[in-house]
């Protein structure tokens, strides 16, 4: 170890007094509530005065020994900071009523639910009240009786001897648990926890606009806690499946529809059976393109709060021929005619206006 004169900043003469005058000095600039970077340098002065503060640790060091004796004596850091900055007092009994805890389930609901709310039945198992005990954990006609370990305390003193003088330190009562109290008739039902497991099914109503990872709390709907105390809650967390259509992007719906190049070409009405199961009609104008998109206003998702509704996006999908007989090449053929199209030569432009183009020129601030 360093060399215990040197740590304290005291001569090799230095007496008993000094010496502990000046580890208090240290102590207080070093305590790690005052100054939390010099904890092990606070550990290092308390260890030296370990040493210089017992006449026969000081003479062994003194005389080119060992005089570090294993720590602190039986004492932990723990124990010397309490000697030095305070000793521990009583705590008093614990509550035997507790806050149950909070419980999480996953709800799994379909995207139309989750858009438009729903009702649904949730089976949790939980702690509730003992109905035969009512939460007290005795017997019936029987009640607790005082520990008589602690005397009601709760905790156990102990007074232990360190080189500051007595110290005083306490734990909670290994017989009661640190209640104060013990229960010689525990209740046959709950053996004397005050609840039991048991399995409930709630009725919850499930908002409009909900998405995947959207958590629902219902106060008080959680485990009772211990000796009957107060239940804690029940949080839902929302997980949307997906959809074999639809596609959504905040309140957004998107889906896409694939169009023959001739109907892409002459226009056509498509129907489309919306969310809520309503069939309505997509108006395709003659010219549409590839990667067109058709918004639907007010036809997506309701807000979570209210305040209306996003939009329906139908992306376009113009699908061209692969395999054509004579007769219909032939029929091309005379519409590229007419179209003066028999040997297009092909417009090449700057770049196409593409999902990442439109990102960067966002971007660019164009």
């Amino acid at each position: 170890m360093s060399d215990p004169y040197e740590v304290l900043g005291v001569a090799r003469d230095a007496t008993p007094e000094q010496i502990k005058r000046a580890y208090r000095q240290l102590a207080r600039e070093l305590h790690p509530d005052v100054n939390p970077a010099s904890e092990d340098r606070f550990k290092q002065v308390t260890a030296a005065y370990e040493v210089l503060s017992d006449p026969e640790k000081r003479r062994r060091y003194d005389l080119g020994g060992d005089a570090a004796m294993g720590g602190f004596g039986g004492f932990g850091f723990g124990d010397i900071m309490d000697a030095f900055f305070g000793q521990t007092g009583t705590r008093g009994p614990r509550a035997r009523r507790r806050r149950g805890q909070d419980t999480l389930i996953q709800v799994d609901l379909e995207l139309a639910e989750a858009a438009f709310g729903a009702t649904r039945e949730i089976a949790l198992d939980t702690a509730v009240v003992c109905e035969t005990c009512h939460g007290a954990g005795t017997q019936p006609g029987t009640e607790p009786s005082r520990c008589d370990m602690c005397g009601g305390r709760g905790d156990i003193q102990h007074v232990q001897r360190s080189f500051l003088g007595n110290v005083m330190t306490s734990r909670p009562c290994p017989q009661c648990h640190g209640f104060g109290t013990v229960i010689p008739h525990p209740c046959p039902e709950c053996a004397g926890d005050g609840r039991v497991q048991t399995r409930r099914t709630l009725s919850v109503r499930i908002p409009q606009g909900v998405d995947t990872g959207t958590r629902i709390q219902l106060g008080g709907e959680g485990e009772v806690g211990f000796g009957g105390g107060e239940p804690g809650d029940l949080y839902l967390e929302i997980l949307v499946l997906d959809h074999p259509l639809f596609v959504r992007r905040g309140d957004d719906l998107h889906c896409t529809v694939t169009l023959a190049m001739t109907a892409a070409a002459l226009g056509a009405a498509v129907s489309l059976e919306m969310l809520d199961g309503v069939r309505t009609e997509i108006d395709v104008r003659p010219g549409t393109q590839s990667g067109q998109e058709i918004p639907l206003h007010g036809q997506g998702v309701p807000q979570l709060r209210g305040g209306g509704r996003g939009d329906l996006v139908v992306h376009v999908v113009v699908e061209t021929p692969t395999k054509l007989d004579d007769a219909q090449q032939a029929l091309l053929r005379q519409l590229a005619a007419l179209r003066n199209e028999e040997r297009p030569d092909g417009q090449f432009s700057p770049g196409q206006q593409g999902l990442f183009s439109r990102l960067k020129d966002a971007f660019n601030g164009r």
